[in-house]
């Protein structure tokens, strides 16, 4: 029997096993029930977030035998084939290589004929905003005046880039990241279910790397398996995505705060002998600064104004350590002038020092 990956096998077959969409679920299981089914969706949202899965749930609730319902079963040969996507009456397109005026074309052609089996005609086309203009404008027609047994969803990962035209056609649904809890509380069951032993610091690494994406998360869990077989430790998953431990982000962070040079010069050092993947790693120093500064403003702390600038002079690399020559020399540059920069007395704080004596 061939391998299923763990992202496939867990990928949810059901509304009520969808996690961290919760608003996207119900709305759309209340249009199912009240019989408001709009003629086109948009889907956007981040990588690994849901929203394929979604599509394919409900077009597999749309074309349920019967009637439309939420409570349709995956088993059903009609649902099944809609999962595998095989069914004739679901189509799932990739924007990304079918984007020509042409192909859109063509699929206009196809929406004239009604369904072989099913309610509906569904067309499911991923990564949306990789058509062409033309190809957008040929959709157009189509998109405000369908036939009646015709429905589009369409997912992207970057909404910005689909034409409003389009956007103002469909009823829109965002996404969001999924919460860290969430992604935990699942991969623990998968653990469970595949006979894995996992530390919890582990799985924090791995949530600390997936960024909100289930998929993501799931992959990176299979990839662990692969290498250290029943049992993962937390420094397995640190070697193998090149991770700074937490205790170190901790570190240096604090070094940031107190204005330690030395410290951070030295940890910079350190990992780069670890060949810690250093974008990433400020992405984890900016999300502790982060949660810091919510702190120092909740207890009015007085390093607010350090965590601050230290925060607004790393912002100012993120992107330009993606594309550094030598990312640990960017990297420790970056440090250094966030700890200058914390070092200066705002103006205005002189001034009011100098009226008040």
């Amino acid at each position: 029997m061939t391998y299923r990956v763990i992202a496939r096998r867990w990928r949810p077959r059901r509304f009520s096993e969808i996690v961290g969409q919760e608003c996207v679920t119900r709305t759309l299981t209340h249009a199912i029930e009240q019989n408001r089914i709009a003629h086109a969706y948009l889907f956007a949202g981040s990588r690994g977030t849901g929203k394929t899965t979604m599509a394919r749930l409900f077009a597999m609730a749309l074309n349920a035998p019967g009637k439309p319902t939420v409570d349709f079963d995956p088993d059903n040969p009609i649902c099944a084939a809609i999962w595998q996507g095989t069914h004739l009456d679901v189509l799932e397109i990739d924007g990304a290589s079918n984007n020509s005026v042409d192909e859109v074309r063509a699929l206009r052609e196809q929406c004239i004929y009604v369904p072989a089996e099913c309610r509906y005609r569904i067309f499911i086309i991923d990564e949306v905003h990789m058509l062409t203009n033309a190809a957008f404008n040929a959709l157009l027609k189509i998109l405000e005046e369908p036939p009646g047994h015709v429905k589009f969803i369409f997912a992207t990962t970057d909404v910005q880039k689909v034409l409003p035209t389009i956007v103002s056609r469909c009823l829109r649904f965002n996404f969001r990241p999924i919460p860290s809890e969430s992604i935990k509380k699942r991969l623990e069951e998968i653990s469970d279910a595949e006979g894995v032993i996992i530390e919890p610091g582990a799985i924090g690494a791995i949530l600390r790397m997936a960024n909100g994406g289930m998929r993501d998360a799931q992959s990176m869990l299979e990839q662990m398996i692969a290498f250290c077989g029943k049992n993962i430790c937390e420094l397995d998953v640190l070697a193998m995505f090149a991770l700074a431990g937490e205790d170190e982000i901790n570190t240096l962070v604090d070094a940031l705060v107190i204005q330690d040079d030395k410290c951070a010069l030295a940890t910079v050092e350190r990992w780069n002998r670890l060949s810690i993947d250093f974008p990433r790693a400020l992405g984890d120093v900016l999300e502790e600064l982060q949660r810091r500064l919510s702190v120092a403003v909740e207890r009015d702390a007085p390093e607010r104004p350090t965590i601050v600038s230290i925060l607004n002079t790393l912002y100012g690399y993120e992107r330009q350590l993606q594309f550094a020559v030598s990312p640990e020399t960017t990297f420790a540059v970056s440090l250094l002038l966030a700890i200058e920069n914390s070092r200066k007395r705002p103006i205005e704080k002189i001034m009011r020092t100098l009226s008040e004596l």
